[in-house]
This record gives C-alpha cells, sequence and structure tokens, in this order.
C-alpha cells in the first residue's frame, strides 16, 4: 500500500535512482560524468525461496554485464538475504560466486552488505570462503556493534576491504552501543586502527561510509597526519544524502564512490534512512513537492 503512495514515492526517490535497472544505470553514469565512483545496488532482501534468490542473482548479473557494457566506473553491493541466506548459507554462497566470476570477467568487484547481527556471523563466514577464491570481493561492517573491533582485527590481518558505517538495524544493547556518542567513538577508533600502516601493508583497504562531519574530519587529520595515499582508502556516501560534501570531497583529491539503490523493493532502504536521522522526514516533507 506504501509503495504505492505518491507522497512516499516521491519521497523515496531522494535516496532511491529509481525502480529500473536503466534508471539505476542513468545515475550511475551522472556520478561517473562528475568524477564519483559508484556501488549499485539492486534493493532486495529477506528472501525466502530458491526461484526468488535465483533471479535475484540473475539480475545481478545482468548489471554486473551493464556495468561493464556501458564502462561505468561501478561495483556492486548486495544483502546476503537476498541472496538465499535465510535458506542456506551454501545456496547464498554459490550465488555469490556465480555474481564474482561475472564480475571478474567485467573487471570490477561486489561488496557483501550486512544486515541485522543475526547475519553478521554466517556474512563473514561466507565472506571469508569467497575470499579465498576472489580477490575482488568485500564486506561491511558496523561500528554500533560491540563485536567489531575483534571481527576487524581478523579481517585487517587477512587483508581483507572493508565498508566501515555505523549501522542502521534496531539491536539489543548487549549486543550495539545504544548511546551515539559510542557509536562515534568507536568509528574512530576502528578507522584508525584499519588504517594503521602494519595493516595497509597485509592488503587491508578500508571504505570510509559515513556521512558525519565528524567522522569524515576525523578521517581527514588521520590520512594527513601519517601521510596515507588517497588510493589505499576511499570515503562513501549514499545517493542524496550530503552530496555538496561527496563533490567537495571529490575536488580535494579523495576518492568517493556514491552508493545508489534502485529497484522495486525500496520501502525498508527508505524506512532505514529515516530511522538513521529522523530529521530526514522533515526535510522531506518541504521538498517533495518543490524537487
Amino acid at each position: 500500500m506504501v509503495t504505492h503512495f505518491f507522497v512516499a514515492r516521491r519521497m523515496a526517490r531522494r535516496f532511491v535512482a529509481g525502480e529500473t535497472l536503466d534508471e539505476g544505470l542513468a545515475a550511475a553514469r551522472e556520478m561517473n560524468e562528475k568524477g564519483l565512483m559508484v556501488s549499485l545496488d539492486l534493493l532486495g532482501e529477506s528472501v525466502h525461496d530458491e526461484v526468488t534468490a535465483i533471479s535475484a542473482t540473475d539480475a545481478y548479473v545482468n548489471l554486473l554485464q551493464a556495468i561493464h557494457k556501458n564502462t561505468l566506473d561501478a561495483n556492486i553491493s548486495v544483502k546476503p538475504t537476498q541472496l538465499g541466506l535465510d535458506i542456506s548459507e551454501q545456496l547464498c554462497a554459490d550465488n555469490l560466486r556465480r555474481m564474482l566470476t561475472t564480475a571478474q570477467e567485467c573487471g570490477t568487484s561486489v561488496n557483501i552488505d550486512m544486515e541485522s547481527s543475526k547475519y553478521t556471523d554466517a556474512t563473514i563466514k561466507i565472506f571469508r570462503q569467497l575470499s579465498q577464491e576472489f580477490d575482488n570481493v568485500s564486506t561491511v561492517i558496523q561500528s554500533y556493534l560491540r563485536r567489531s573491533e575483534a571481527d576487524m582485527t581478523h579481517l585487517a590481518d587477512e587483508g581483507s576491504t572493508v565498508r566501515l558505517c555505523k549501522g542502521a538495524y534496531k539491536e539489543p544493547p548487549d549486543v550495539a552501543f545504544p548511546e551515539k556518542v559510542d557509536v562515534d567513538a568507536n568509528y574512530v577508533k576502528l578507522m584508525q586502527a584499519y588504517m594503521a600502516d602494519d595493516n595497509r601493508q597485509k592488503g587491508a583497504y578500508l571504505k570510509v561510509a559515513t556521512h558525519d562531519p565528524n567522522m569524515i574530519d576525523a578521517t581527514l587529520q588521520y590520512v594527513k597526519e601519517h601521510n596515507i595515499p588517497v588510493d589505499q582508502f576511499e570515503f562513501q556516501m549514499l545517493y542524496g544524502i550530503r552530496t555538496k560534501t561527496q563533490f567537495e570531497l571529490h575536488e580535494q583529491g579523495y576518492q568517493m564512490r556514491v552508493y545508489i539503490p534502485y529497484g522495486t523493493e525500496w520501502y525498508p532502504y527508505f524506512m532505514r534512512r529515516l530511522a538513521e536521522r529522523p530529521a530526514n522526514l522533515w526535510f522531506l516533507l518541504k521538498n517533495v513537492f518543490t524537487r
């Protein structure tokens, strides 16, 4: 019902490129033309039948081929539950393996998104398994989880590519830090540790995914103090959020990748964006009829 409501659809377009592959590709092309890299995400999650999981995999393979055909500077991001993790780890891993093979052929990469803490162990397990077979796979760690410091220590030792974000799922306080100040402090701590010289020498590469100006400033200060080359990390932000900052960081010489979601399954994604920052709702209501 909500997905057919005009105002909801109009507001969601702030964060979602559209519902079709062509709309996703057009948004990616626009970002590339402005000097920004892209990660495309065909929205979807919580798949509970094998046919739908395989269909989602087929759609991602098609997306990868379209990225290559259109010579876009883009990779893809995908949620494990969209590929059948709730059915079996093997099904999810097999579907990811097919996508990674295509991505390798197309000269790009696949990022395995992190969902709620229910899936953290399985997601990291699958990532580790596939990283033994492919060098074009990365995953996500969330700074609001108490376990993340240990996870990132192990991933750094393995020379992994990781996207660090704060996290947007509702979690109990024994699993995740309930206070923003603690989430932020952990984010800075994890960022600094992962980008330390010894970890980068092992091949560890960090994608600093944040819109928080304090986290951005902390990263900029750290990389300047430690003379970290701009090609050894990147910033990531969501489509439609702090666009001006995205361009400013690019103009300063930093790598910037924009996470662009598209597809008909936009409602859960849209609601998480509002939950992350309730002020987004007022901003969208003010702009929905003028955009």
